[in-house]
């Protein structure tokens, strides 16, 4: 494979010891044509209470954009019904999307992460917990992952130097 020409979405999320980091790229295509590069694809969704933080959370999204969005807008309701819980947002959030034909038609995956937990959550409605709190996503995923992986075992470097 010449790499100089392979095009994807990447995504990265790594947790090590108490830091969390999350990345993406901004490139946007339409078959073999990029047509953005600095797409928003990383977010951070916070709610704070009289100077209380409720959550904090990470998330990244690869696929359809406006699928992704519709994800987004979801996990965040989400997040406000279960008091910032992201263990219990997440899955009802995957509860919803087997359960509700339209939320079916989705086309998206999406990286989520906040200090204790990191998800995968999958186009078919599949959410996934590593062990290791390394999730990687889109096309690009799979190679990051190895990367990441490599790189925690085999140095001492940041989640957002990994990330990086």
């Amino acid at each position: 494979m010449n790499l100089s020409s392979y095009r994807a979405t990447t995504i990265l999320s790594v947790r090590r010891d108490s830091e969390l980091a999350l990345g993406g790229d901004g490139q946007v295509t339409l078959a073999d044509t990029i047509v953005k590069q600095r797409a928003r694809k990383v977010h951070r969704l916070q709610k704070q209470d009289r100077d209380r933080l409720r959550y904090d959370v990470l998330i990244g999204v690869a696929g359809g954009s406006a699928d992704a969005l519709t994800l987004l807008s979801r996990l965040e309701e989400k997040l406000q019904t279960a008091n910032g819980d992201l263990r219990r947002a997440v899955v009802d959030l995957v509860n919803d999307w087997r359960s509700d034909r339209a939320l079916r038609q989705l086309d998206a995956l999406m990286a989520v992460a906040d200090t204790c937990y990191s998800f995968l959550v999958s186009g078919k409605g599949d959410l996934i917990e590593p062990d290791d709190g390394i999730v990687a996503i889109g096309s690009g995923g799979p190679m990051a992952l190895a990367a990441a992986r490599a790189l925690i075992a085999n140095t001492d470097l940041s989640a957002s130097k990994i990330v990086e």
